[in-house]
């Protein structure tokens, strides 16, 4: 049986970012959601060196330097939401799987923005991820 490549990138990000809950929210137990966020940004910037690839960093167009800026942005919004959702009383169990919700937001706007088709099996697949995350915050 083979596997496709990004099948092991999407576990990486499953246990890394499954794993990175429970110390975001010990560290909005003892400091600010906008302190961990610059942490968080050091950490981005102490991995940095390991995957990047080498090219220039300006090298690509101005639209894809743009969507690269925007993607960064609305990420750094999404993490301090994160962070401060459990600094102002949010269970990590609830505030966790509640916030990996966003990818149902890429599946609703992929078809209209990405021209990507989904299909009913997809569809029943967000059905189950909004009726356990329903289940997991009552």
């Amino acid at each position: 049986m083979h596997v496709a490549p990004w099948f092991w990138f999407a576990v990486i990000v499953l246990v890394a970012w499954g794993t990175v809950g429970i110390f975001q929210k010990l560290s909005t137990n003892y400091i600010s959601a906008e302190s961990t966020l610059v942490w968080l940004m050091v950490g981005f910037l102490l991995f940095e060196p390991f995957v990047y690839p080498g090219k220039q960093l300006f090298h690509y167009s101005r639209h894809s330097l743009a969507y690269g800026l925007l993607s960064g942005l609305l990420s750094t919004l999404g993490a301090w939401g994160l962070f401060a959702a459990m600094k102002y009383g949010g269970k990590a169990s609830i505030v966790t799987p509640f916030s990996a919700l966003y990818p149902l937001i890429v599946v609703v706007l992929s078809p209209f923005v990405l021209h990507e088709s989904v299909t009913a099996l997809q569809g029943l697949g967000v059905l189950c991820a909004l009726i356990a995350v329903f289940l997991l915050s009552t």
